[in-house]
């Protein structure tokens, strides 16, 4: 009897085990939970229209090595502040097979004020409309900026902040130049996910 009772016993700690285990520790904590397109995920095509209007497929207008999307703003300070250094991010890496692509979600920013922007602050790369944030969406982008680097065979290498700084004087980590150059150079990413931070996107209602 006594033999019956401890055997009830045991079974009824070991279904108690999960209960108490801690949970399973990811093999990459990023800076905030992460919803949306995961790193490793290949990110399917998309087709959005440029501020005149023409539809551009992921597929033409990324480079043979990877794309930067790149989610932007007309107004967003923040994204202002990073005007520059998209722009030499572009020249820069385009030689190297990598293009950026701008892509602007906030509902309020129309064709016309997005073609007015690039004119007036020299942005040099494709800034596509993304009517109705769906792309947004399929990503989870919640600011701007925001980037998300694909490889040649668009599989999310990196996706969060442009560096770590607003103030460009005070820049010490550029997590997405480290990514795209690990990428180029065959090696791993060291930091695949660094929280972005910026103006939230005005998503449509």
């Amino acid at each position: 009897m006594k033999k019956i009772y401890a055997i009830a016993l045991l079974f009824c700690a070991l279904a108690l085990l999960p209960a108490f285990a801690p949970a399973t520790r990811a093999a990459f904590a990023p800076d905030a939970t992460t919803t949306g397109a995961s790193i490793g995920a290949v990110i399917e095509e998309f087709k959005l229209p440029d501020a005149d209007g023409k539809q551009h497929a992921l597929s033409a207008l990324k480079g043979k090595n990877g794309a930067v999307l790149i989610f932007m703003s007309v107004q967003c300070p923040v994204s202002n502040a990073y005007n520059e250094r998209m722009v030499k991010l572009a020249d820069e890496y385009k030689a190297r097979g990598v293009n950026v692509i701008g892509i602007n979600s906030n509902a309020a920013e129309t064709p016309e004020a997005i073609k007015q922007h690039s004119s007036a602050k020299g942005i040099t790369f494709r800034v596509l409309k993304d009517a109705g944030n769906k792309l947004a969406d399929r990503l989870d982008a919640q600011v701007t900026p925001e980037a998300y680097f694909l490889d040649a065979s668009n599989k999310l290498v990196y996706r969060g902040r442009i560096d770590n700084s607003r103030n460009g004087d005070a820049i010490n980590a550029t997590e997405l130049r480290d990514a795209i150059d690990a990428t180029l150079a065959g090696k791993p990413v060291a930091k695949p996910e660094a929280k972005a931070f910026g103006c939230s996107i005005k998503r449509a209602s």
